[in-house]
C-alpha cells in the first residue's frame, strides 16, 4: 500500500494537475493537520483516494466548511487493507485557542479509547498533529509533544506513528524518522509517501 501524508505546507508539487503522474499508484492519503480544507478536498479529487484527516492547532475553518469528501479520523480507529489505523487531532495547550489539549485531557482521550483498541486487536498506524513528547518535539509550551503518545506507543506498539507540526527542512527520508521501540516516528512536515509492503518499509519525500 502507498500512503500520501501531508501536513502543515501546502507543496506546490501537489497542487497541481499533474500531481498524481508524478506520483503513481497512491492508495490512500493522510493528513496530520494545519492544511487548508480546500486543499485537502483538492487532493481528495484529484487522486481519487479515501483522505483521512486530524486537525491541527491552526484548523480554524474546518468545523463550518469540512473538506469534501474526506474523513475526520480523530477519535476513530479505521481498517484499511487490514491496518488498523488510529487519529488524534491537536497540540498542546498553550493559548487557549482550539483543538488544544492539556496532557491530562489527552491521556483521557486515549484512555476512553482501550476499549476499542482491545476490541479491534490494537492499532498498525497512529495520526497525529503533535508528536510524542521528547520524539522530534521542542520545548517551547505549542510545540512539546505528549507524553500520553509515547505511553500509547509503548504499551499498543504500533507500526507507524505519524505526525506533523514540527517545521523542518530534510534532505533525505531518513531525517524524518526516529525509531521508539519498534515503532517508527515520521514527521510528515509538507509530504512524505510511505510504501507499505508485508516484509518492509520505504519512505521518500
Amino acid at each position: 500500500m502507498k500512503i500520501l501524508t501531508v501536513s502543515d505546507r501546502v507543496e506546490p508539487i501537489l497542487n497541481d494537475r499533474e500531481a498524481p503522474s508524478r506520483f503513481p499508484g497512491v492508495d490512500l492519503i493522510l493528513s496530520c493537520g494545519d492544511l487548508p480544507p480546500e486543499y485537502l478536498s483538492f487532493l481528495r479529487g484529484l487522486f481519487g483516494v479515501p483522505l483521512y484527516y486530524v486537525l491541527g492547532n491552526h484548523d480554524i475553518r474546518h468545523d463550518s466548511k469540512p473538506p469534501a469528501g474526506c474523513t475526520n479520523l480523530n477519535q476513530r480507529l479505521v481498517s484499511i487493507k487490514g491496518m488498523n489505523i488510529l487519529g488524534l487531532e491537536g497540540s498542546r495547550w498553550y493559548n487557549g485557542g482550539p483543538h488544544q489539549f492539556t496532557e491530562r485531557q489527552m491521556k483521557w482521550t486515549i484512555t476512553t479509547l482501550r476499549p476499542m483498541l482491545w476490541r479491534r486487536g490494537g492499532v498498525d498506524l497512529v495520526v497525529t498533529h503533535a508528536p510524542p513528547r521528547f520524539v522530534q518535539d521542542a520545548e517551547d509550551l505549542c510545540h512539546r509533544g505528549f507524553r500520553s503518545f509515547r505511553w500509547l506507543i509503548d504499551k499498543y506498539s504500533p507500526k507507524y506513528f505519524i505526525h506533523g507540526h514540527i517545521h523542518g527542512a530534510f534532505s533525505e527520508p531518513s531525517q524524518r524518522v526516529t525509531v521508539v521501540n519498534r515503532t517508527k516516528v515520521i514527521n510528515c512536515y509538507g509530504y512524505t509517501l510511505l510504501e507499505i509492503h508485508e516484509e518492509q518499509d520505504v519512505e521518500h519525500s
